[in-house]
């Protein structure tokens, strides 16, 4: 296979393109690189020069690649893919999580706005990447017509280089665009918790949603995700003399195998055992709606935090370390695969200690 560089006029420019060549076929590679067909002064001359010193240094590449079977007839096809689409069927298939899906399906809306019209492999390149990295950090809006949060940056970029690791698995890309590209630094994450005393207001406050209701006060006093307790089935719940009861499960999110010591009370809450292949909580569901029935149920509680279902899971850590639990341990039963996500807690912890020593006050 024979690779060309050659020039197409295009408007008002003069595009570089790559040109294959293999047993009487032709394929073409556009390179995103421009030529001003009449520079009028030294400095555009020179930027002709070296851009198409650029362009001759791909082609060296491409043919390279080829000799050395990298790359081939079959790939300049893959590459004339549609991204967009490659992008939207990835983000399909991670409608298995609300919160995961959720950012993909936000990125995937940015990534749209940001691109106008559909573009092919070709067209994503590094310097795409770092476009598309500016344009959430300093003009995508969020619903409210806010610029994203830190975390959303961190959240959305980490989802488009995902995509980007993925089509280089599946064969599309030969090297990763965003390889070099800086990311985004996440932020610190807000985690609202409940309090012993706010949690004991909950648990003697109906709600409409009675299920809801047995499901987050578990998830306080066990630690677990909705994700695992809404697939939860009777069979993992188990007990023997050495470890009283506990729950022998699998992570939905990091699929990690866990032994998960609960209380008694933490057992005594799920009633009658079912058949071994029923769910414990039944046919249990979140969304919208549910999460503002979670709302009423802690307003008519007393509690005027925004409480969703997973600040069950943050009570649960905060408590166990307020009332000595060594961290060590509690990332442990909360599974983390790093301490340092567990640390966010504490420092929960430490600013409350803080604030609680000045709350005492003289006048001295």
């Amino acid at each position: 296979m024979k690779v060309t560089l050659r020039e197409r006029q295009k408007n008002n420019k003069i595009s570089l393109y790559l040109d294959y060549y293999h047993k009487g076929s032709r394929k073409s590679e556009y390179l995103r690189l421009y030529l001003n067909p009449n520079p009028k002064n030294k400095t555009e001359r020179d930027l002709n020069k070296k851009t198409k010193k650029l362009a001759e240094t791909i082609c060296a590449q491409r043919q390279l690649e080829v000799q050395n079977g990298i790359y081939g007839f079959q790939d300049i096809e893959k590459l004339k893919g549609s991204f967009i689409t490659y992008v939207t069927t990835l983000a399909e298939k991670k409608n298995t999580s609300s919160g995961n899906y959720g950012n993909w399906n936000s990125m995937l809306k940015h990534l749209k706005t940001f691109c106008k019209t559909d573009i092919s492999f070709q067209e994503v390149d590094k310097i795409f990447v770092q476009k598309f990295k500016d344009y959430l950090g300093k003009d995508a809006m969020a619903r409210a017509g806010k610029k994203l949060s830190q975390n959303s940056k961190y959240s959305y970029f980490g989802k488009f280089c995902a995509a980007l690791k993925q089509a280089v698995k599946d064969g599309i890309l030969k090297v990763n665009p965003a390889n070099g590209v800086e990311y985004f630094k996440q932020g610190e994450p807000q985690r609202e918790f409940l309090t012993l005393e706010e949690l004991q207001k909950a648990v003697k406050t109906e709600c409409e949603l009675p299920l809801l209701k047995k499901a987050f006060i578990f998830s306080a006093l066990t630690g677990l995700r909705w994700s695992d307790i809404e697939k939860l089935l009777w069979s993992e719940i188990q007990h023997s003399n050495e470890l009283g009861y506990y729950i022998r499960f699998r992570q939905k999110k990091t699929k990690g195998a866990e032994t998960l010591p609960i209380s008694e009370q933490a057992r005594e809450l799920l009633g009658e055992e079912g058949k071994p292949d029923e769910k414990v909580f039944g046919n249990l569901h979140y969304s919208a709606w549910t999460n503002l029935k979670l709302q009423q149920w802690m307003m008519n509680a007393g509690i005027t935090k925004k409480i969703t279902f997973h600040c069950a899971r943050h009570t649960y850590a905060t408590l166990q370390l307020t009332l000595g639990t060594d961290i060590y341990t509690v990332s442990k039963l909360l599974g983390h695969k790093e301490l340092k996500t567990t640390q966010i807690y504490a420092k929960v912890i430490d600013s409350k200690k803080k604030e609680a020593a000045n709350k005492i006050k003289l006048d001295l």
